[in-house]
């Protein structure tokens, strides 16, 4: 049954290409799941990437923090 999900098209080096190729006999999965796999290991370290980064600008913030319920209650909320 053929898949419905979005594809993605791309055009690769011959090595790259092998690269995944191998990974992917390696571990007993196709070329697609392994290129998939692949992906969402680059994506999830590029958000950890970002997440950094926001992290390093906040420490640099010094200004005083106030508690989360002190925070909320100067907006009349609990």
């Amino acid at each position: 049954m053929p898949s419905t999900l979005p594809r993605i098209s791309t055009i690769v080096e011959p090595p790259i290409y092998r690269a995944v190729e191998k990974l992917a006999k390696r571990e007993g999965v196709s070329l697609s799941q392994k290129t998939r796999d692949l992906l969402l290991e680059a994506l999830e370290l590029f958000e950890d990437e970002s997440f950094e980064s926001l992290v390093r600008l906040r420490a640099k913030n010094k200004t005083p923090s106030i508690p989360h319920k002190e925070f909320w209650a100067k907006r009349g909320l609990k």
